[in-house]
């Protein structure tokens, strides 16, 4: 079972400024469209990328719709025994709702 957390904690994180590492999984014609100011690495890449991944403190990884970014993060703990990484439940389209309904999302 991945570990997740919901658009309302992560926005409690950016506003606490705590220390994370935010990646968008989404193509990159996705994340020109708009984003959260993550890391994009299109979920094909993301083992070729993984030495980009943080080690050292909280990794979440989002998507449009949180489907992707837990393949992400499935894959990235299968392969690499990562422990540190959270799934963003509901992913972009999620954030749109509960904060910025005039957010283009592709």
């Amino acid at each position: 079972m991945i570990k997740e957390i919901t658009v309302q904690e992560l926005k409690e994180k950016i506003d606490n400024k705590e220390d994370f590492q935010l990646i968008d999984v989404r193509e990159t014609f996705e994340y020109e469209t708009s984003n959260l100011d993550g890391l994009n690495i299109p979920l094909a890449g993301i083992l070729i990328e993984a030495d980009q991944i943080a080690q050292d403190k909280p990794v979440i990884i989002h998507c449009r719709s949180g489907k992707r970014s837990a393949a992400a993060v499935m894959q990235l703990e299968a392969q690499l025994g990562l422990t540190n990484l959270y799934n963003l439940r509901g992913g972009i389209l999620a954030w749109q709702e509960a904060f910025d309904p005039n957010m283009p999302v592709y």
